[in-house]
């Protein structure tokens, strides 16, 4: 995993209100960033070729392209914007962080131009979409690894199964699975204090998913929050705590937390890029999304904003997520020049290779 020391982007500051990575303010309705939480480091994002490049020529575009949802997402889509901007003044992209599902709900209702999610769009959003007359373009931007965290001074849990994982967060456990030793009987007799995202976060439908095998079904018995750094301070604070976000943000503070490594069947396998890309860590290995506007990609400003996300992909790895496979890219810019609608990874299986995905969906 890379250092986010040798990376000189400034830093990503976005943070909601409601749970996990500020991704989830959608049930706010408010996509404003604000400063994080003292103690806890965003992913970090300022362009690394800048003082070496000459400064680029200014385009003659204008207008404004809109984007909101997912948290996650959002430290990708804010790198490249601010890089976008350098050759083209003219043309403004603020990005908001309402959450996956807040971005989505803005989105159908035809109120965004792009939308950032942590998750492929659910059935319901694309009903919304279609209903509203909003087509969108599915387009994969990076591979995440959606890390279990623990508390520093934990030496014990090095590595949990995903029963394990289960155990302790499954809607069966609130209440009854308080302390360490119950999960494992080897483990300290430590209490249990558990943190992680809300319910409107992307992150949130993944992890429950993968881990409870079924969206939204997890005990209410643990602090939820639209803001990842949150998580991160009770973590922090707490050493019995564990907590779960984007890898971005354990990067980001890995000084002061500890990853566990997830077995998911096949031994113990750690959050680092090779396994995150190869699916060896699995089920936490999940693709990030932009969704694009059919209508709004038919003006040349956000045509030109989406051609130029897939050239500045360097600060994918920048943020700290995993670029995409090298054999995915020729079929992702097939969908952007065609504006080829619809989505290929609603009900996708984990684990299946995204270029496999997009070949059998590009026939």
């Amino acid at each position: 995993m890379m250092s986010k020391k040798s990376i000189n982007r400034s830093v990503v500051k976005f943070v909601a209100g409601v749970t996990l990575a500020t991704a989830l303010a959608s049930c706010s309705g408010s996509s404003t960033p604000t400063a994080p939480t003292t103690g806890a480091t965003t992913p970090a994002a300022t362009s690394t070729t800048a003082m070496k490049d000459p400064a680029p020529a200014a385009s003659s575009l204008s207008g404004n392209i809109t984007i909101d949802g997912s948290s996650t997402v959002a430290p990708v889509s804010k790198a490249v914007a601010e890089d976008f901007a350098k050759s083209n003044p003219g043309v403004k992209v603020p990005v908001g962080t309402s959450g996956t599902g807040g971005g989505f709900k803005k989105f159908c209702a035809g109120d965004t131009d792009i939308s950032n999610a942590s998750r492929p769009i659910k059935k319901a959003e694309a009903e919304d979409c279609k209903k509203n007359g909003v087509e969108f373009v599915e387009l994969p931007i990076a591979i995440d690894g959606l890390t279990v965290v623990v508390n520093k001074e934990n030496t014990w849990a090095k590595c949990l199964t995903v029963k394990e994982l289960n155990t302790i967060w499954s809607p069966d456990a609130e209440g009854k699975i308080t302390n360490w030793n119950q999960v494992r009987p080897d483990f300290p007799n430590e209490p249990l204090a558990l943190f992680g995202a809300g319910a409107d976060s992307g992150t949130f439908d993944y992890f429950t998913e993968a881990i409870n095998k079924k969206s939204k079904v997890i005990r209410k018995d643990y602090q939820p929050s639209e803001d990842d750094n949150i998580t991160i301070k009770g973590v922090q604070g707490t050493k019995g705590a564990m907590g779960f976000f984007g890898v971005a943000y354990f990067e980001e503070n890995a000084k002061t937390l500890n990853a566990v490594e997830v077995d998911g069947g096949k031994g113990c396998v750690a959050p680092t890029a090779e396994n995150i890309n190869s699916g060896k860590y699995s089920p936490l290995s999940r693709p990030l999304f932009i969704y694009v506007s059919k209508k709004s990609l038919a003006r040349p400003e956000v045509k030109a904003f989406v051609d130029y996300y897939y050239k500045d992909l360097k600060v994918v790895k920048e943020v700290g997520y995993v670029p995409l496979p090298a054999d995915a890219m020729p079929k992702i810019l097939e969908r952007v020049s065609s504006a080829k609608t619809g989505t290929t990874f609603m009900d996708a299986e984990a684990g299946v290779p995204i270029a496999e995905l997009l070949a059998k969906d590009l026939k």
